[in-house]
């Protein structure tokens, strides 16, 4: 069965989907996307990336293109044409087709709206089945990176080259030698002494939403950590180092830049986040 991809109130065969070639997303980058994990038919942390997006929109002043109900309905019949149980759904969201010129079309055009989904496999249930390396890189992203804006250049390059040095991700860091965070996920830290780190919420980085639920589990589970900026050194010095993702769930480093971390394999932290992570799937 071929893959179908929503486009613009269609649903096509994913070798026939396309859009406008002035689509301003083509021209410019100017969209908004969002991924979702599915998990046996439940759409994970639903609410947290739907609003992500709603806020992502309203920051560069692109309407949405249907209501939060609507739009479920659709990522559902997505899934069901894609007989998808477990997977990904991608959306993307871009300000839609007029003559190619920079500033924001009067009027407004009408959104383009795409949605595609494939299969992922579940998390496994051992995390010494997920760990990864890692290498640093400076950050060369543009300023608003709270924005999950489709203008992922930097990010591409930043991933290539983990990948060329055998790495799953490039951990990012700024012009004052703090972390910011993955190319593609969040970074946590366990420090050396035993505090659990992740990075306040600005301008510079994402809102993770599995990062989001992660900080209402531990809450509520009353295990203490800190929001704050995390030097480069203490990220090189970390007893532990974690990746939180919608698509790297929660994922341990046991290497940066070619050097062990810790014992070099995953830590007491990056196990109770995983099992936190695990428990949240069920």
């Amino acid at each position: 069965m071929p893959a179908i991809a929503y486009v613009n109130g269609r649903y096509l065969p994913l070798h026939q989907a396309s859009v406008n070639v002035e689509d301003r997303g083509y021209q410019f980058g100017d969209g908004i996307y969002e991924v979702l994990y599915v998990y046996r038919g439940r759409l994970v942390d639903e609410a947290l990336h739907l609003q992500r997006l709603a806020r992502s929109l309203g920051e560069i002043e692109l309407p949405r293109p249907m209501s939060a109900a609507a739009l479920r309905i659709v990522i559902g019949e997505v899934l069901r044409r894609n007989r998808i149980e477990t997977g990904l759904v991608y959306m993307q969201v871009t300000r839609g087709v007029a003559r190619r010129d920079h500033p924001i079309p009067s009027p407004a055009p009408r959104p383009s709206l795409v949605i595609t989904a494939r299969r992922k496999p579940e998390p496994p249930a051992d995390i010494a089945d997920w760990t990864a390396e890692a290498i640093t890189l400076p950050d060369e992203r543009w300023g608003r990176c709270d924005i999950k804006s489709t203008n992922l250049l930097p990010n591409v390059l930043a991933r290539t080259e983990a990948k060329r040095a055998g790495a799953y991700e490039a951990i990012l860091y700024d012009t004052n030698g703090n972390v910011t965070e993955g190319a593609a996920s969040t970074v946590w830290i366990v420090t050396r002494e035993g505090t659990l780190l992740t990075r306040n919420l600005d301008r510079h980085i994402l809102p993770g939403c599995t990062r989001a639920a992660l900080v209402e589990a531990l809450q509520h589970q009353g295990i203490e950590f800190e929001e704050r900026e995390v030097s480069l050194d203490e990220l090189c010095a970390a007893r532990e180092i974690v990746l939180t993702s919608a698509t790297s769930f929660v994922k341990p480093v046991v290497r940066l830049d070619g050097k062990p971390i810790g014992n070099g394999g995953p830590g007491a932290t990056a196990t109770a986040l995983f099992e936190l992570y695990l428990r949240r799937l069920t």
